[in-house]
């Protein structure tokens, strides 16, 4: 495979060659084509240039990330955006599939990040995720946001709304939705629970997950249960009654 070209844009210098020495240094696979300090710049050098990939800070001063992706209808280069989020942030990027890297860079990060890049350029994926992440950043209600899901021929889209529950299976995740169809997900229900638990989501059991929007009623008992609108009953483990009980109350 030839080197994959790329760009860093980020308003700080310091950071630019922070980062310029890190991927010079640890991704031999990377060809960096140019710097940028602002939007502008970086308009410029991907429409001259073509990088198979951008390195793309979050704020800066002229404009964030995002006004300069709103320049592309179809977004033709992979992003690994850098980013000093917090962590409500870091959960768009997970839920959206994104790629992104902490400030200040962690080496081993970099090269994680650089290796998936790698080989979604070489499968020639067609998944638009700065464009997911754009809308689920936009959106205030949380039902209405959208999660990536890894599947073994690609990714699915779905919405949080079409979830019911979630499931885990040993290191998988099995995914349960409103119209019975139902996926099993290679990624383990922890890290689901920390992508989930902000958007109408709760786990009550630690094998469950449930969309608390489809909880039709909560039967006692030590732990209890509850019963979703499709007439599935899930148990609810003591350790996670008062937090359950708790987030259905302020609903």
């Amino acid at each position: 495979m030839d080197k994959i070209t790329a760009i860093i844009v980020d308003d700080e210098q310091d950071s630019r060659e922070t980062l310029r020495n890190y991927v010079g240094k640890y991704c031999p696979q990377i060809s960096l084509l140019a710097e940028c300090a602002n939007i502008v710049e970086a308009k410029d050098a991907i429409i001259k240039l073509q990088p198979k990939l951008v390195f793309l800070d979050i704020e800066m001063p002229r404009g964030n990330a995002f006004d300069l992706l709103e320049h592309w209808g179809e977004i033709g280069f992979e992003i690994i955006f850098v980013t000093a989020f917090s962590q409500y942030a870091v959960q768009a990027f997970n839920l959206s599939a994104a790629h992104y890297i902490l400030k200040p860079v962690d080496i081993e990060e970099l090269e994680k990040a650089v290796v998936t890049v790698e080989q979604l350029i070489l499968q020639k994926s067609e998944l638009n995720r700065a464009k997911i992440l754009m809308e689920n950043m936009a959106t205030l209600n949380s039902q209405n946001r959208k999660l990536v899901l890894p599947l073994m021929e690609g990714f699915a889209v779905v919405k949080m709304s079409d979830i019911l529950f979630c499931e885990a299976q040993d290191n998988f995740t099995c995914f349960y939705f409103t119209d019975g169809k139902k996926s099993l997900i290679c990624r383990n229900l922890k890290f689901y629970e920390s992508a989930l638990s902000d958007f109408g989501f709760c786990r009550v059991h630690r094998s469950h997950i449930v969309n608390l929007e489809y909880i039709k009623r909560y039967i006692k008992g030590k732990g209890g249960s509850v019963v979703l609108e499709n007439g599935k009953e899930i148990l609810v483990s003591n350790n996670k009654k008062e937090e359950l009980i708790r987030r259905l109350s302020r609903g």
